[in-house]
């Protein structure tokens, strides 16, 4: 089930957006709902990765290669 959000833009953001939206060849809702969708992701993963992070640090994993030779 979708939901409906209104917002208010700048008149230079809003244009900017209309031009995006149009160049990727979709609606302007579709262009907004991508990008905080994208938005949301970046931030669940910054949030994993504060939290993880030190765990791993702790645990002496550092590099890719640390985690490398656990999987492997």
């Amino acid at each position: 089930m979708n939901s409906s959000l209104t917002i208010t833009l700048p008149q230079n953001t809003e244009r900017d957006l209309t031009e995006a939206a149009t160049q990727d060849g979709v609606t302007k809702d579709e262009f907004v709902s991508k990008a905080v969708k994208v938005a949301l992701w970046r931030r669940a993963l910054r949030t994993a990765r504060a939290e993880l992070v030190p765990q791993a640090r702790a645990q002496g994993i550092i590099t890719d290669e640390d985690v490398f030779k656990i999987i492997s």
